[in-house]
């Protein structure tokens, strides 16, 4: 499969891209674990259905030592019994940020407070623009049909 556009073709494209890699690159320095960040951003970018993204966090996680059945079990995670209480709270953050449109209301308070239970406040931050951030790129990369499976982890740290 062959992307729709070549976002380095263009000086706009490569410009965007080159400052989003950017601050992408300053969301691994945010107070969160690492754990944390690569599912949460895995788990964004499963519900967007960003196969670029999904390929990049899941060789990510597993660089860093994530565990098969973590990584396997992220869309299951209500179920799955390998996630922190934690970690169960940023991935419900995460999917009601990235559901706004399916959820009227958006973050339920519940969820916050759930997140907030677990977190401080630089860490709320942290997660808020780690999502936010994801849904930008999952959204850049499927309307434009990335490809994935090339990926190798660290290229774009």
């Amino acid at each position: 499969m062959d992307a729709r556009l070549d976002f380095f073709a263009t000086r706009t494209g490569g410009t965007m891209i080159r400052n989003l890699m950017a601050l992408g690159r300053e969301l691994t320095a945010l107070p969160l674990p690492a754990a944390t960040r690569e599912l949460v951003s895995l788990r964004v970018s499963q519900i967007n259905g960003c196969a670029a993204c999904v390929d990049m966090h899941t060789k990510e996680a597993a660089a860093a030592g994530e565990s098969a059945p973590r990584l396997n079990l992220v869309a299951a995670w209500r179920e799955a019994t390998v996630y922190t209480e934690a970690e169960r709270a940023a991935l419900a953050l995460a999917e009601e940020g990235t559901r706004i449109a399916d959820g009227a209301g958006g973050v339920g308070d519940e969820v916050w407070a759930r997140a907030a239970a677990h977190y401080d406040e630089e860490q709320l931050v942290a997660l808020v623009m780690l999502i936010s951030f994801m849904n930008l790129a999952n959204r850049a990369n499927v309307i434009t049909r990335q490809p994935a499976g090339a990926y190798v982890a660290g290229s774009l740290h």
